[in-house]
């Protein structure tokens, strides 16, 4: 081995720790880390982890990180580069969620997500530049696949896990036109019973059981049925907690999304902070739990397929297109959240400041350009609003 499961756990772990910028900016960092720098992963197998993350439902980041503990250490790799991945940022918002409690309410987030957001969005739109740049190549057929993603990503301001798929098989089809099209997969029987399932759920979550029981059925249905990273999970979040069981009021759950967005690891950790405002310590660890343990499955389930069957040219064909329209959907989601994030002068000047950083100082770590625009949104931030 290149590398042992310590030192995959220890990366992990600082990626969790350090890593801003939402899903898109992490699986970037995980290219460029594992892929590029130290070479512990090979281009064949990120790929393969990354296509399994876009089309399963769940947290694309963490899925991604399970993947990659698989590919040399199988089931214990994958579950210690999870957790390793997922629990600094869990223990992070669990204390902001105490001092939130505490102290009723944190009035600098709206400050401090004023400077951070324009620098994660130069951090994402670099990570996209890279993988855009290292992925597609010269081929076409991606080119025209990573565009239309990308357009329909910015569009749509959704991720459509149907695009994945229709992109991963034109590929196949365009490359390695099958001999055998009449042999069936398994995937048709899975669909409907996927399609049941959101309603099991649901009814179950309807009926009056204690809260942590309820929490972690709601929970557990935003983990496997929820398609796209990052903020694509807020929505049906909303839904639940504010709408449907008033666990939260408008501004608490707004609360809570900004910090997801402030701090570090995979931005689904909002789940943790709301799972304690409603419950305490106990509320945010069944909140997590039963998000990340679908995620979970529904990588190291499919894992040894993949890994199996991953090399053979359909299945690569197959891959390549899926990678490419991963990758036009990362980039519409820089323009997406961009939007957002960059909405006067100081924002676009922090942003460009971020990318004339990364690009020309490559030395300076991403967290101190991120402490760096959140102390400058603290400053900024209230004398514009004065």
């Amino acid at each position: 081995m290149k590398y042992t499961l310590w030192q995959l756990v220890q990366y992990m772990t600082k990626l969790g720790a350090i890593g801003f910028g939402g899903p898109v900016a992490l699986v970037g960092y995980m290219h460029r880390d594992l892929v590029g720098e130290r070479q512990w992963i090979s281009e064949a197998d990120y790929k393969e982890g990354l296509t399994l993350a876009q089309l399963m439902p769940g947290p694309l980041a963490a899925q991604l990180a399970i993947y990659l503990g698989y590919v040399d250490y199988g089931i214990t790799g994958a579950t210690l580069a999870g957790v390793a991945f997922v629990l600094p940022s869990f223990v992070m918002v669990v204390a902001l969620g105490a001092a939130y409690v505490a102290y009723g309410g944190l009035t600098w987030m709206q400050a401090v997500f004023y400077g951070v957001g324009a620098a994660v969005i130069g951090i994402i739109a670099l990570s996209a530049y890279k993988l855009t740049t290292k992925s597609i190549g010269k081929d076409k057929l991606l080119w025209a696949i990573y565009l239309v993603a990308a357009a329909v990503t910015i569009v749509t301001e959704a991720e459509i896990v149907w695009i994945f798929l229709i992109s991963g098989v034109i590929a196949w089809l365009a490359k390695v036109p099958p001999r055998w099209l009449a042999k069936g997969g398994s995937a048709p029987l899975i669909i409907p019973v996927l399609n049941a399932l959101p309603l099991a759920c649901a009814v179950g979550a309807s009926t009056d059981w204690p809260v942590l029981t309820k929490i972690a059925l709601f929970f557990a249905e935003a983990g496997a049925f929820v398609f796209g990273s990052g903020l694509a999970i807020v929505p049906f979040l909303y839904g639940g907690v504010v709408n449907e069981y008033h666990w939260l009021t408008e501004r608490q759950f707004v609360d809570a999304v900004a910090v997801a967005m402030i701090t570090p690891g995979p931005v689904v950790i909002t789940v943790g902070f709301i799972g304690y405002l409603v419950a305490g310590f106990a509320g945010a660890s069944v909140a997590a739990l039963a998000t990340f343990l679908p995620c979970y499955l529904f990588t190291i389930i499919p894992a040894p397929y993949f890994r199996k069957h991953g090399k053979k040219p359909a299945v690569v064909a197959f891959v390549d297109g899926c990678t490419a329209a991963a990758i036009g959907t990362i980039t519409g989601a820089v323009v997406v959240l961009g939007r957002r994030s960059i909405t006067d002068v100081p924002t676009m000047l922090i942003m460009a400041a971020t990318l004339v950083l990364l690009w020309k100082a490559k030395k300076i770590p991403e967290p101190v350009i991120v402490a760096a625009a959140a102390v400058t949104g603290l400053i900024v931030y209230p004398l514009l609003k004065a």
